[in-house]
């Protein structure tokens, strides 16, 4: 059994060495541990701070293409050094090295084939109270959609099955952690989370810029997630909420109708027959975009298909 501890770096000369100091080369159930890193386009030392700590690994992009996707290349990598299980972790030694274990076990066991690592929320000093409940609202958010029991959903400190790994596919720029379990969920993997532990702030987060940003991305990512796997859901309701207006609004007239003064309320008979075809037409939309996911899923089963091959062990670096 090999394992592949993964970090996505971009600008990360000042912490990167701290974070692979702290890195494992044993754990309990894999005979190979190895290391490697995504560097996003870094700017700074990152790579030369990764050769010097011993890292097995690196992927480089040309430019920066942002967190999903250097998570995303990671995981290719990983799969393609025949990794059989992949920890994800940040360069900034945000999560405790010393959890990986714990991480990994449940995959080893056979109870799961992704891993979240719950992070003390409330006790995070670092954390203003905004963002704790910006946190506890999104992991929220994320139960709903994904229909799972994650309690840190944008804890990016996970373990991952090979075949997890195989089956996930990032179709957001901003972050990977939401739509990843929302997926999963989705695809009815086997979901598991364990408590870790928290090392001091280092630096503060790149995603975090302003609470405005974050709250706006975050919207629109969930939004997306919605589109994307709950699309009849998403579409249905917002027919049925402009059907269901009309239908009100058309009672409404037809009770003054009846009672002889219909003439001075023809604006409510032309509002209400706008929102019925606005409403019949988008739940026609629930319909078509759900035959598209459906397509999606078996593009998605096809491409694990051809994906799950043996690993190509001759290839090793």
């Amino acid at each position: 059994m090999k394992l592949i501890i993964q970090i996505p770096c971009y600008n990360e000369a000042a912490t990167l060495g701290l974070a692979l100091d702290a890195l494992p080369r044993q754990v309990p159930g894999f005979e190979r541990v190895e290391w490697l890193i995504i560097d996003d386009g870094s700017t700074d030392q990152t790579v030369q701070v990764a050769q010097r700590h011993g890292v097995d690994h690196i992927v480089r992009h040309r430019r920066n293409l942002g967190l999903a996707r250097a998570f995303s290349s990671g995981l290719a990598a990983c799969l393609y050094h025949g990794a059989d299980v992949i920890v994800n972790t940040d360069a900034d030694n945000q999560y405790d090295a010393r959890d990986i274990p714990a991480l990994t076990a449940p995959v080893l066991a056979g109870n799961a084939e992704l891993v979240i690592g719950s992070r003390p929320i409330e006790q995070i000093a670092h954390f203003s109270p905004l963002k704790k409940r910006l946190q506890r609202l999104g992991s929220l958010i994320v139960r709903l959609a994904s229909g799972t029991q994650v309690d840190d959903a944008t804890s990016g400190f996970r373990a991952l099955s090979r075949s997890a790994a195989q089956r996930l596919i990032v179709f957001n720029n901003y972050t990977y952690t939401l739509e990843t379990i929302v997926q999963a969920g989705h695809r009815q993997m086997a979901i598991a989370t364990v408590p870790v532990r928290v090392n001091p702030d280092l630096r503060p987060s790149r995603l975090l810029r302003s609470i405005p940003s974050y709250v706006w991305r975050s919207i629109v990512t969930i939004v997306r997630i919605f589109v994307i796997y709950r699309p009849f859901r998403f579409f249905a309701s917002i027919g049925a909420i402009l059907f269901g207006l009309g239908v009100l609004i058309g009672l409404r007239f037809l009770w003054f109708y009846l009672a002889g003064s219909g003439a001075g309320h023809v604006q409510s008979l032309i509002l209400a027959s706008v929102l019925l075809g606005m409403g019949f037409q988008t739940i026609l939309v629930a319909f078509l975009a759900d035959l598209l996911a459906a397509n999606r899923k078996l593009l998605e089963d096809i491409r694990f298909r051809l994906h799950d091959q043996p690993p190509p062990s001759s290839r090793h670096q």
